[in-house]
């Protein structure tokens, strides 16, 4: 029994608390197991080769996302908006502005499921999230990222990797 001025285990009470965790004895395997190897840690800026048919169909649904998403927003913008507050007629708003919402989160999943699989960073998805909500925008984002994309899908073909 520990006395009552002794620190306790978290789990186990009747166990004392050592002073130094890291100094702790290490409970050896159990019998037949094996020990393995501490998972390789990759590089933010490298993708793993195994995946490129993944990216590739990552990027073509992004691609298709962000473009739909950006002419429904610019048609929404450029002829709704107007329609809707010079001469009343609020159905091309309600025709583009509810799939555009809908779509943006469409987009927003794409975005995420390519960044993961490049590596993005998340200011990187942030700021591509951002591009759906602005007219045009989104066309920029979607040739910055498609441009970045094929540039390291080129670098693994170049290297070999692929």
């Amino acid at each position: 029994m520990t006395s009552p001025h002794q620190a306790q285990h978290p789990v186990d009470p009747e166990r004392p608390l050592e002073a130094d965790p890291a100094q702790a004895a290490v409970d050896p395997l159990p019998a037949g197991a094996e020990e393995t190897a501490p998972p390789q840690v990759v590089s933010e800026d490298s993708i793993v080769a195994d995946d490129l048919e993944g990216i590739r169909g990552a990027l073509t649904r992004y691609r298709i996302m962000a473009w739909v998403v950006g002419t429904l927003l610019v048609v929404l913008v450029c002829i709704g908006m107007p329609l809707k507050y010079l001469w009343n007629d609020d159905r091309v708003v309600t025709w583009t502005g509810v799939p555009h919402g809908w779509l943006y989160m469409l987009l927003i999943i794409t975005a995420v499921d390519l960044g993961r699989r490049v590596r993005w960073s998340w200011t990187r998805l942030a700021l591509i999230a951002l591009a759906g909500t602005v007219p045009f925008l989104s066309f920029v984002a979607e040739h910055s990222a498609t441009k970045d994309v094929r540039a390291k899908i080129a670098k693994l073909e170049r290297d070999g990797i692929a």
